[in-house]
């Protein structure tokens, strides 16, 4: 299951910075990148329960090696799809407030 958001949460930063660079809105790929992010983190998390609950101790410590890989794809998801809010939005959805 976390491959499968986590490809969506790629799939979805790339739709959002796709969007900014052609003056779209890009906020809900934004948010749908964020959200699968966080949702594959949750997955991730479960499975790690799963190891443990079945007292599979060399699978979860499989996570030890990997962590940082986590927290890279984590810093990376904010970064690339908070990308259009901190460089300014171009075009048409700079302001909706009318």
């Amino acid at each position: 299951m976390w491959v499968l958001l986590g490809g969506l949460a790629i799939l979805a930063t790339i739709i959002n910075i796709y969007l900014f660079s052609r003056g779209k809105d890009f906020r809900f790929a934004m948010a749908a990148g964020l959200s699968f992010t966080a949702l594959t983190l949750c997955a991730e998390i479960s499975l790690v329960a799963i190891w443990i609950a079945r007292e599979d101790w060399s699978a979860a410590s499989e996570l030890v090696n990997y962590q940082w890989a986590l927290w890279f794809a984590t810093f990376a998801s904010i970064i690339l799809n908070m990308l259009p809010l901190f460089m300014g939005s171009k075009g048409k959805v700079s302001s909706r407030h009318s």
